[in-house]
């Protein structure tokens, strides 16, 4: 799967008022990797940058030199057919949407070209009434962004892609599914998100030789020591669940005790599962 992890500086924050795009930073992944591709552009925005857009990243106009029509071309090649996974999406994507509407003839709009996942809106799902800014993220999981003294399109992108690996799992087996809701639309397009499959949950019961050397080794430690705690515990009282579980069998996640039964100690045996729970 090719994804590119994208991040846009602008002269403003309204599209509509006629700001433009001065800086595009694009990363790529493939199979949740780094390649070592990128696509960094300045972009002269041929109007001035508002106090507050300069505040945040220190883009001044001098340093601007192709617009975005001289490198439209090189950029869509670029982003083609991937999953462009952006920060607060809807602003990105509006202004480059903006950006290609200024141009003659037929341009496509990012939607037709590229799904597009919100990882804002991911990480408010993650950790709902948190705070979700890209420099939160890194902090909650430990990506260094020290050299973060401004934003910058490459640098946010570089960034955001180390969360966003973190964030759905490193490089986990993850399987990609389509949720619904509001937090998963972004500018018109649907958003996906990474989910975590069912895993089966194996279970393993000692030999019959491997619990009497337990027992040999629960003596020897109460001869050594004048007692043992474990001896001291009664023995549960097993609950068979029918149909009896082999050995050699799995149970889906679906099947096993709920969360809320996390106190319980679980026991096995090769006929049946059995639960104890602690006086």
């Amino acid at each position: 799967m090719r994804q590119i992890v994208l991040d846009t500086e602008t002269t403003g924050l309204e599209p509509g008022l006629g700001h433009r795009i001065i800086e595009i930073g694009c990363v790529e992944l493939i199979n949740r990797r780094a390649t070592g591709r990128r696509f960094h552009r300045y972009l002269n925005p041929e109007r001035d940058i508002d106090e507050g857009a300069l505040a945040v990243h220190g883009i001044t106009r001098a340093e601007l030199e192709p617009r975005f029509g001289e490198i439209v071309e090189e950029l869509l090649e670029f982003i083609r057919g991937a999953e462009l996974v952006i920060h607060n999406a809807a602003f990105d994507v509006a202004f480059l949407d903006m950006e290609l509407g200024r141009l003659p003839g037929e341009i496509p709009t990012i939607g037709s070209l590229c799904q597009v996942l919100d990882s804002l809106a991911l990480a408010r799902e993650l950790h709902p009434g948190q705070r979700n800014s890209l420099d939160a993220l890194c902090k909650r999981y430990g990506v260094d962004n020290s050299r973060r003294e401004l934003h910058g399109a490459l640098l946010d992108a570089q960034l955001l892609a180390d969360v966003y690996l973190a964030m759905t799992g490193g490089q986990g087996a993850l399987a990609l599914g389509e949720l619904a809701g509001p937090a998963r639309v972004a500018a018109g397009h649907a958003v996906l998100a990474l989910v975590r499959p069912a895993v089966p949950l194996r279970v393993i019961v000692a030999t019959e030789e491997e619990r009497r050397a337990h027992e040999t080794f629960l003596e020897l430690i109460a001869k050594k020591a004048g007692s043992c705690v474990w001896h001291s515990i009664e023995p549960a009282t097993p609950i068979p669940i029918e149909p009896a579980i082999p050995i050699e069998s799995t149970i889906p996640i679906e099947s096993t005790i709920p969360i809320e039964s996390a106190p319980a100690l679980l026991r096995t045996t090769t006929a049946s599962v059995q639960v104890a729970t602690p006086a």
